[in-house]
């Protein structure tokens, strides 16, 4: 069974930073592009930072300038690397992959089970 494992998140003043880890667990044949998201209480799931296969990234337009997404294939993991952090970042981030199981399959979207982030002010 394929899984998402997260690690990383936890409490941290304003203007500090975390770095969160996800990595892919389980057979698979591919992994497209690699994500995350967060949803903070009371509101919708938002897209935080995307990156492709091919390392194309895209980001929010909150986090830019502050927040890097990466992948290390090798190791089947993506990261987020969080600066400058503010209180209004505070949310549970989820992972989240495009993966193809098997060479006979086609692409689906897992999800991680989602670390929360606290900043406080």
């Amino acid at each position: 069974q394929v899984q998402l494992v997260e690690s990383g998140g936890g409490l941290v003043q304003a203007g500090g930073a975390l770095r969160l880890s996800c990595a892919v667990s389980g057979s698979i044949f591919s992994i497209n592009s690699m994500g995350w998201f967060r949803q903070a209480p009371g509101k919708q799931r938002e897209l935080v930072a995307v990156i492709t296969s091919g390392t194309s990234t895209n980001y929010a337009d909150s986090v830019k300038g502050r927040f890097t997404i990466s992948r290390d294939n090798a190791k089947r993991t993506v990261y987020l690397q969080m600066n400058s952090l503010k209180p209004e970042d505070t949310a549970v981030y989820y992972c989240n992959a495009d993966i193809r199981p098997s060479i006979s399959s086609g692409r689906r979207e897992v999800w991680g089970q989602g670390t929360l982030v606290t900043i406080s002010s």
